[in-house]
C-alpha cells in the first residue's frame, strides 16, 4: 500500500517528461549567454547588460502579479477556457505597456544611480523588450495547464533557440550590444504575435468575462503578493552593488553570482514529487509516512548538493577561468564561494512540505521575514565591505527565510498522535554521510592547487583553459566517491532513485 504514492507520482513525471527535458535544454541555453557574452563584450558593456536585463527580469517576475500561474488553477477546471485565456492575454499586455512606461521614465534616474550613462542610450529598445515579453508570458504556461506538455515543450525549445541567437549572433558579428538589444527586440515583438495566435486558438466561449475576470484577480494577487516581495528582495544585492561600483566591476560581481541550474532542475521536480506524495500519504490516512517521505527527499538532494556545493567551492578558480576565460574574472571567486550556500540551502524541500499542508501563509511570512533583514545588512554590507558586503548580505538574509520554514516543519509533519520534534524531520545519516564525503573530496583540491602554481603556464585557448577544471572535477569525483563506498553508500543506486519510473 506504501508503494502507490510513489507510481502515481512517477506517472506524473513521466508524462511532463517532455517539458522537463526542454527546460532542461533551456537552462544549457541560457547559461552559455553570459558565457559567451563575457568573451566578445568589454567588460563595461558587459556589466551594462547585466544591469538592463535585471530591470527587465524584474518588471517580469513582479507585474504579472499571478494572474499568469492562475491559468494552473482555473484552465483544468474550466468548461468554457477561452475567458481566462484571452483576459490574461489582455491583462498582460497592459502590463507590458506599464512596464514600458517604467523603463522609459525610470532608465534616466537608474542610470544616474547606478553611475552608468550608458543604461540610458538602451532606453527605448528596453522599453519594448519588456512589454513585448510579458505580453507574450501566457504562452507556455496556457499550453501547460491545458495538459499540451509536448506543445509548450516545443515553443520553449523554439522560442529559447531564437532568444539566444538574437543575444549571441550581434555581439559575435561586432554589433555589440546596441545590435543585441534590436535583436531581441525583435525576438520578443515576434513572440508577443505568436501568443495572440496561439494562446486563444481552439478554445470555447467569449474572449473576456467580468465575473470570471474578478475571480481570477482574487485568486491570483495573493501570490502575486508573494512575487511582489520576493524577486525585490532577492535581487536587492544586485541592485544595491550595482549603484556603487563601475558597470566593470558589476560585470565582475555578477560573474561571481552565477548560477549553474542544477539545483532548479533537480529540486523543483522532487519538490513536486514530495508534495504529491504527501497528498496521497494524507488521502490514505498515512500521515505517519510522511516524515519519511520527506527524510527521503532531503537525503536524495544532500547526496547531489553537497558535493556539487563543495566542488564549485574548492576549485572556485578553475570553474570560473575555465568559463569566463579572462584572468579578470579570478577576482569573482570569493563573491562565487559565498553564493554556492544557495545550493546547499536547497537541500530541506521545506517549502514543499508546507504547500502541501497548505501551510503557505508561513510561505509569505518567510519572503517577508527575508526582504525585512535584507535592507539593513545590504546597508551594512555594501557600505562597508563593496561588494562581498553584498552577497554576504544575501546568504544571510536567505538563511533567516530558510531557518523561519525550518521551524515550522515538524508541526507540518505532525500527526494527531506524535508530535515531531526538529531532531527526528532531518536526514542527519545521509547529511553526515554525504558531508564527510564532500569535505574529503574538497580539502585535496587545495595542496593540488598550491602544488601546481595556481596551473600557471598553460597555453590560451578553452581546451587549455578547461584542462585544470577538468582534473581537479575527476579528482574531486573520485574521493567523493571513494568516501562513499567507505561508509557503506552506493552511488549508483542513489543516482537511479533521482530518475522518474514508470507506472506498473
Amino acid at each position: 500500500m506504501s508503494e502507490r504514492p510513489a507510481l502515481a507520482t512517477s506517472s506524473f513525471l513521466g508524462e511532463a517528461k517532455p517539458l522537463v527535458l526542454a527546460r532542461l535544454f533551456s537552462a544549457g541555453l541560457t547559461m552559455s549567454i553570459p558565457l559567451v557574452l563575457a568573451r566578445v563584450l568589454s567588460r563595461e558593456d558587459l556589466g551594462t547588460y547585466y544591469q538592463l536585463f535585471l530591470l527587465s527580469t524584474t518588471l517580469y517576475y513582479v507585474l504579472p502579479l499571478g494572474v499568469v500561474q492562475s491559468l494552473y488553477f482555473f484552465l483544468p477546471r474550466a468548461r468554457e477556457k477561452r475567458p481566462y485565456l484571452g483576459q490574461t492575454l489582455i491583462f498582460m499586455s497592459g502590463a507590458g505597456l506599464v512596464a514600458a512606461g517604467l523603463v522609459v521614465a525610470g532608465l534616466g534616474p537608474v542610470s544616474g544611480l547606478f553611475d552608468n550613462p550608458a543604461l540610458a542610450e538602451h532606453r527605448w529598445t528596453l522599453a519594448a523588450y519588456t512589454a513585448f515579453l510579458l505580453g507574450a508570458f501566457p504562452l507556455e504556461v496556457s499550453l501547460t495547464s491545458q495538459g499540451r506538455m509536448r506543445q509548450s515543450a516545443l515553443v520553449y525549445l523554439v522560442a529559447d533557440v531564437i532568444r539566444a541567437s538574437a543575444m549571441v549572433v550581434p555581439c559575435l558579428v561586432g554589433a555589440g550590444l546596441h545590435g543585441m538589444m534590436l535583436a531581441v527586440v525583435g525576438f520578443a515583438g515576434l513572440r508577443w504575435l505568436v501568443a495572440w495566435v496561439v494562446v486563444p486558438r481552439g478554445a470555447s466561449g467569449p474572449l473576456v468575462s467580468g465575473r470570471l475576470w474578478r475571480e481570477q484577480l482574487v485568486h491570483a494577487l495573493p501570490f502575486g503578493a508573494a512575487m511582489a516581495l520576493a524577486i525585490p528582495q532577492q535581487n536587492a544585492h544586485l541592485y544595491a552593488v550595482a549603484g556603487v561600483v563601475s558597470p566593470a566591476l558589476y560585470a565582475i560581481y555578477r560573474v561571481g553570482c552565477f548560477q549553474l541550474p542544477v539545483v532548479d532542475l533537480l529540486y523543483t521536480p522532487i519538490s513536486e514529487v514530495l508534495m504529491v506524495r504527501l497528498g496521497e500519504l494524507e488521502k490514505q490516512r498515512l500521515l505517519e509516512e510522511g516524515v519519511e517521505a520527506f527524510r527521503e527527499a532531503a537525503g536524495k538532494l544532500a547526496f547531489v548538493f553537497l558535493p556539487f556545493a563543495a566542488f564549485l567551492f574548492a576549485a572556485a578558480p578553475e570553474f570560473i577561468l575555465a568559463l569566463f576565460g579572462d584572468e579578470a574574472f579570478l577576482q569573482a571567486v570569493p563573491i562565487f564561494r559565498v553564493s554556492v550556500l544557495g545550493a546547499v540551502l536547497a537541500i530541506l524541500p521545506m517549502d514543499a512540505v508546507l504547500r502541501a499542508r497548505g501551510l503557505t501563509r508561513a510561505i509569505l511570512v518567510s519572503y517577508l521575514l527575508k526582504a525585512v533583514v535584507t535592507v539593513p545588512l545590504l546597508w551594512v554590507g555594501v557600505r562597508h565591505f563593496g561588494m562581498m558586503g553584498g552577497v554576504v548580505a544575501w546568504a544571510m538574509a536567505e538563511m533567516v527565510g530558510k531557518g523561519s520554514l525550518l521551524v515550522r516543519v515538524p508541526g507540518a509533519l505532525s500527526t494527531p498522535t506524535r508530535t515531531l520534534r526538529m531532531h527526528e524531520v532531518i536526514p542527519w545519516g545521509a547529511l553526515g554521510k554525504a558531508s564527510l564525503a564532500a569535505v574529503v573530496a574538497a580539502a585535496v583540491i587545495f595542496p593540488l592547487r598550491a602544488g601546481t602554481g595556481t596551473w600557471s603556464g598553460l597555453p590560451a585557448g578553452f581546451l587549455w583553459r578547461a584542462l585544470p577544471l577538468v582534473v581537479v572535477g575527476l579528482l574531486f569525483s573520485a574521493g567523493y566517491v571513494g568516501v562513499l563506498y567507505a561508509t557503506g553508500i552506493r552511488p549508483l543506486r542513489v543516482l537511479a532513485s533521482l530518475r522518474p519510473r514508470r507506472a506498473g
